[in-house]
């Protein structure tokens, strides 16, 4: 089985999964720190990167409280299906196990139809241009704009992301020690702009 691991945060952004899929992965380790309350989000990310990349997923989640954080625990085993297989509580050292089919995703990854996000993202559309007699293959060329001016452009990626996010590294409303934080006249340009850009 082929193996691959994400740390913590990093499991946050879907290209960094499809990444380790795309080289083969079949079984994606995340080990991670995260508390309240974000609980369900980080379940719901582990079962949908799952499902999305045809990957088995076995996240080792922190759990209990260490003098700061209270971690919520919920280390599971994901199925390629995106179900889960085994899942822990909040208890401290838990242990769960769940058989994994080396034979059973290589399978699913070579003759699924519908569910096939791997093979279906580089062969777009591929039963109607077959059909129609476009091609045989699907569309293979990215369709995604914003991907192709982050390979192309990541310096203009980066504006395109500030510009819906923000500018600065920090915010005034939560501070991080050692990262700088937006001037007054910072903040209120981009309070300015997010009340003016109604669209």
């Amino acid at each position: 089985m082929k193996v691959s691991m994400i740390i913590c945060d990093d499991g946050n952004y879907p290209e960094i999964w499809r990444d380790c899929a795309m080289k083969g992965a079949e079984l994606i380790i995340r080990p991670q720190g995260y508390m309240y309350p974000a609980k369900d989000q980080q379940v719901q990310v582990s079962k949908t990167m799952a499902w999305c990349n045809q990957v088995y997923v076995a996240v080792a989640n922190a759990a209990g409280f260490d003098g700061v954080y209270t971690y919520f625990g919920h280390s599971a085993i994901i199925g390629s299906d995106g179900r889960t297989l085994g899942e822990c509580g909040t208890e401290s050292n838990g242990i769960q196990y769940a058989q994994l089919s080396i034979s059973g995703i290589r399978d699913a990854r070579a003759n699924d139809q519908s569910q096939n996000q791997l093979f279906k993202l580089t062969h777009r559309g591929y039963t109607g241009v077959y059909a129609n007699g476009d091609g045989e293959k699907g569309v293979a060329e990215c369709p995604f704009d914003w991907y192709k001016t982050w390979v192309n452009n990541p310096k203009l990626a980066q504006e395109m992301a500030e510009k819906v996010t923000r500018k600065t590294i920090g915010v005034s409303c939560c501070p991080v020690a050692g990262i700088p934080q937006p001037t007054e006249e910072e903040d209120e340009l981009l309070e300015l702009t997010n009340e003016l850009d109604l669209s």
